[in-house]
């Protein structure tokens, strides 16, 4: 009798054994990644390091400040020569221009004007990714309407011309402030310093932008015409501004190492001594090498004795319950230390609430996508550079100690960059601040970004082994899975489709400038749940369709799709600007999981579904784009600085900056909250 050997099946490798159970509990993993992914961001500041120098070439403070007080007295004479011509002006427009250029001749430097035309800041969507053209300005256009740049080089003696130092100083070349006056008093004493040294072996540009039209047009106007102009477009350079001295051409030095844009603010606010405050966020969050920040820091303390700040949320140093965690993480912090001294965790709570604000604004500013200063100009053709704003404490007398100290810093940063023998490359580019001393690495911040989006996938996967086990009742003969997940992709693929119309609409409604700012926001909703509704119409698949309604696995289906590609979205999304894929990843994570048709809720009638009910409708009030930018102004600024055409007002900046978060807005959390919305209201 023949023995029938049973086949035994051969075990799962232990990794697809462990995709397996996460599956099946993929409904407790959201609940601990999630929570974890937030508790990880608000760790952020305990988990911050301090500051430190990469590149040992830089060596800051290493060698003594050459800036004498002379050097200082002279950018004194030199920025009250400004405020006289300032004060006698008939508004020309090319006196200052014109002395800016005499001193520079006269201490040595090779000078030449740059003319350029203000572009116009539209939007345009074949243009989105693309700077526009040059825009090489003509002799028939007015002095009012074009804007001109004071250019001097100075040409180092050990060096070969491949390298250069940038030192900008935006005025207004018409009527120029005091505070512009200073800056221009504290670059010119560094020129004439750095034109007899004999040390400098990078060249030396310094760019005195006509502000007139804005500082960041000036600077991206000038960097544009460096990057393009070709010789046979030199000759339209100089036209009415040529003087004598000045250069007939477009004066260049070799690549640009790094940038400083310096400026001196009008008032001193919130700093009790001379203060500086470092502005380093540029277009779609990109940073600069964190050595250059960490220069500029210790020789301000170390150096000069500035104080030091970086930009962060005011109203957040009040926030009750932000200093109730710092309480807590520095109580946790002492336990842990007296359990095992080793164990070094926790902040005061005071040094928490101050990072947590620092840490708010680094992310906010790096999501919003829109450079903080005109360095950003500098960062769109991968020059690092930074804005230095000043802030003086000092009566008029005291301006040639100010110029002193000021002038003495960039000094020691020029010599630092100086010294490199290659582009910064050692330290960080993606970082975020908790203050000018410490910062947050990309090897930390991702961790929280990771749990977050971790159960997207898992819940993906879980919805669609879900949906091929169900059947709904009444089916006499079971549908494929694989045809409704196609039906699901259809679906999810003409709303994204949607997303890219919306993204185009305001192009369109700005052929009618005259409208205001609430009713071009109004006429944008409007225009696009119209839109919506004929594509529906027109698909017969889309949200609200009586035809999707058929099969209880269809919102399943559509749901797994769903949250499979918001997972995508934000995951691609942090390859561009991880803060705008973070803040995506708060809003559309919790409201993408939590999503069940509400139909179902109101029958079960019990807490748990009531509960959930309620949670979903918030999670959609609040993952709404209008309402998720009304509520955190609200909760930043208070109801007295709130109006409902902040949001237009805000996404207009985002398309004029070409900034990507405005892109994912429309193309990534829109179309998932409106598929959201489908769900909730499917007929289960």
């Amino acid at each position: 009798m023949a023995e029938v050997s049973a086949v035994v099946k051969p075990k799962p490798r232990p990794i697809i054994r462990i995709g397996l159970f996460l599956i099946s509990h993929s409904l407790f993993v959201s609940i601990v990644c999630c929570i974890a992914g937030v508790l990880a961001l608000l760790l952020l500041p305990v988990l911050a390091k301090n500051t430190y120098i990469s590149e040992n070439a830089l060596m800051p403070g290493s060698a003594s400040a050459m800036l004498s007080s002379d050097d200082a007295s002279d950018g004194h004479v030199f920025l009250n020569k400004i405020m006289s011509i300032s004060s006698m002006s008939k508004n020309s427009g090319i006196e200052i221009p014109e002395l800016i250029a005499k001193h520079i001749t006269e201490s040595g430097g090779e000078v030449n004007y740059h003319k350029f035309q203000p572009l116009s800041d539209s939007f345009h969507p074949l243009q989105f990714f693309v700077g526009p053209d040059a825009g090489i300005v003509q002799d028939n256009y007015s002095s009012t309407s074009y804007g001109v740049n004071t250019v001097g080089i100075v040409r180092a003696p050990r060096g070969d011309g491949k390298e250069a130092i940038i030192i900008v100083t935006p005025y207004n070349s018409v009527k120029p402030t005091t505070s512009e006056a200073l800056s221009l008093g504290v670059a010119y004493s560094v020129f004439t310093l750095l034109s007899r040294v004999s040390w400098l072996a990078k060249d030396i540009i310094w760019v005195a932008a006509d502000s007139r039209h804005g500082e960041h047009a000036a600077v991206a106007a000038w960097l544009r015409d460096y990057y393009t102009l070709s010789s046979g477009d030199l000759e339209h350079e100089v036209t009415s501004v040529k003087r004598e001295g000045v250069s007939n051409g477009f004066r260049r030095a070799g690549t640009m190492a790094a940038a400083l844009v310096i400026k001196v603010a009008d008032s001193s606010t919130g700093f009790e001594k001379d203060g500086l405050k470092i502005y380093a966020e540029a277009s779609n969050g990109q940073m600069p090498n964190l050595d250059l920040i960490n220069i500029d820091n210790y020789l301000a303390v170390h150096g000069q004795g500035l104080q030091v700040r970086v930009e962060k949320i005011w109203s957040l140093l009040d926030s009750w319950w932000l200093y109730s965690l710092g309480e807590l993480q520095e109580l946790i912090g002492k336990v842990a230390k007296s359990l095992n001294p080793g164990w070094k965790f926790g902040i005061p709570a005071s040094d928490y609430v101050e990072g947590c604000a620092t840490l708010a604004s680094s992310l906010y500013n790096q999501a919003l996508g829109v450079p903080t200063g005109p360095h950003g100009a500098f960062r769109d053709y991968q020059v690092d550079a930074i804005t230095l704003e000043f802030s003086p404490r000092f009566s008029s007398s005291q301006r040639v100690l100010f110029l002193l100290h000021v002038g003495r810093l960039v000094e020691g940063v020029i010599r630092s960059v100086n010294n490199l023998l290659e582009k910064f490359h050692q330290s960080f580019f993606l970082y975020l601040m908790t203050s000018p001393s410490r910062f947050v690495s990309v090897g930390i911040y991702m961790i929280a970004f990771a749990l977050l989006i971790a159960p997207l996938p898992l819940a993906a996967a879980a919805l669609f082994s879900d949906a091929s086990k169900s059947k709904s009742p009444g089916e006499s003969i079971p549908t494929s899975p694989a045809w409704n997940w196609l039906y699901a992709a259809k679906t999810v693929l003409i709303v994204h489709l949607w997303g890219a119309i919306v993204t185009i609409i305001p192009y369109l409604l700005h052929q009618s400038p005259d409208s205001s700012p609430l009713t071009s926001l109004s006429m944008w909703i409007a225009s696009s749940a119209i839109l919506l509704f004929f594509t529906r119409a027109a698909s017969g698949s889309l949200p609200f369709s009586r035809a999707s309604q058929l099969q209880t696995s269809e919102w399943t289906l559509l749901k797994a799709v769903t949250v499979a590609t918001a997972f995508i979205g934000l995951c691609l999304m942090s390859v561009i600007n991880y803060a705008t894929a973070e803040i995506g990843a708060l809003l559309l994570v919790p409201m993408c999981l939590m999503a069940v048709p509400l139909r179902a809720d109101l029958k079960a009638k019990t807490m748990k579904a009531v509960v959930r009910g309620a949670c979903n409708l918030l999670l959609v009030f609040v993952g709404f784009p209008p309402a998720a930018f009304l509520l955190s102004k609200v909760a930043l600024a208070g109801f007295d600085r709130v109006r409902l055409d902040d949001f237009w007002n805000w996404t207009e900046s985002l398309r004029e900056w070409n900034s990507a978060t405005y892109i994912y807005i429309c193309m990534v959390h829109l179309p998932c909250w409106v598929l959201c919305i489908h769900i909730l209201l499917h007929r289960r």
